[in-house]
């Protein structure tokens, strides 16, 4: 029997020094393609995509059928979780998720994970159908599954809706600690289970979003970031032994090697303002980096968009790293652009 392709980004997220490194986007599949802007008019509903199997594998599908990603992300919502917990969740045109604002224990002691294997069966089936397409056409190419960090869900709970600075989560991490860490610990204990049911499914790595970590102070990033995120690495690799695990402690800045060092993940993903020629020699030697091109660069291509890509070459050169943005891909980003990026990363001396 031959054997299979080996799988570039599998081999990063080991430990090993690619050169030149795998590439795959955070929202690479997303409003920038045409034919994303198609299925999702089929769909309705945003969270009817995400639970459409059929639509869902279709989006994950298109970037690595039109760019040959590294990499293929599972199409879907970090708050995904706490619906399919049984909490109420909308996404409204021009405004985004608006969820109602978690004020008290009893909607804490509301999340039923009892509701959980109902609601993200499509979710699951979704995996399993990638997988399957990406073993027929794209056998190189990894699943990556994911799942938001408790501390950024919690943030869209207890604020109803996204906002750049989430004061009343922060505040209630502050003033209700046991409240908020009531929270946490449902989520946190979700989000084991979830991950694990992806990774079942045929995720081959997982990605844990904590999109808003550097808006605590170091006490409670300490509490709420770093202490989930280590747990649940922790009984992913007791569960799911071979996944490697990507955290994005998203805004953290040197905390990010702090975040490295204690939770155990194989690869830290860096934000757009890292420096990563700074940090990657801070950080243990068996951690792997990600990122971390502004997507403004890539939106502005040309000499912007190779000057990006260099640096950040440069600065990961010499370590196992996987190339990606420092966030998602903004829906304004011309596809050629995308195109070109992997390019310019293929053709890296």
């Amino acid at each position: 029997m031959p054997k299979p392709p080996s799988k570039r980004l599998l081999s990063a997220l080991s430990g090993e020094a690619l050169w030149p490194p795998p590439v795959w986007l955070m929202r690479q599949a997303g409003r920038y393609l045409p034919e994303y802007r198609a299925v999702r008019a089929r769909a309705g509903g945003f969270v009817a995509l995400c639970t459409t199997p059929e639509l869902a594998a279709e989006v994950t599908l298109q970037p690595v059928r039109r760019f040959g990603m590294d990499g293929a992300i599972l199409f879907s919502d970090i708050l995904i979780l706490p619906w399919a917990l049984g909490y109420d969740l909308d996404f409204r045109e021009g405004e985004g998720p608006v969820l109602p604002p978690l004020q008290d224990r009893a909607a804490v002691d509301r999340l039923d994970p009892a509701c959980m294997g109902e609601r993200v069966a499509p979710v699951l089936e979704t995996v399993r159908r990638v997988r399957r397409a990406l073993g027929e056409d794209a056998p190189e190419t990894a699943l990556i599954g994911f799942a938001g960090a408790p501390w950024t869900v919690a943030c869209y709970m207890v604020e109803g809706r996204g906002t750049k600075e989430f004061a009343s989560p922060r505040r209630m991490a502050h003033a209700e600690p046991a409240l908020f860490g009531a929270l946490i610990e449902r989520l946190t204990a979700a989000t084991v289970e979830y991950l694990a049911a992806q990774a079942d499914a045929g995720a081959e790595a997982l990605m844990l979003f904590d999109s808003w970590a550097g808006l605590l102070p170091p006490r409670l990033f300490a509490e709420h970031v770093v202490g989930p995120a280590r747990r649940i690495r922790a009984v992913l690799r007791e569960r799911c032994p071979g996944v490697p695990v990507i955290g994005f402690p998203r805004l953290a800045g040197l905390g990010a090697v702090a975040y490295a060092e204690a939770t155990g993940v194989d690869a830290v993903a860096l934000d757009t303002g890292a420096d990563l020629a700074q940090i990657g020699p801070m950080l243990p030697a068996r951690v792997a980096t990600q990122g971390n091109l502004d997507p403004m660069a890539l939106v502005a291509g040309g000499d912007a968009l190779a000057a990006g890509a260099r640096d950040v070459l440069a600065g990961a050169r010499g370590r196992a790293h996987v190339f990606n943005l420092g966030h998602g891909v903004v829906p304004e980003t011309p596809p050629e652009h995308v195109a070109e990026l992997v390019r310019l990363v293929r053709g890296a001396g």
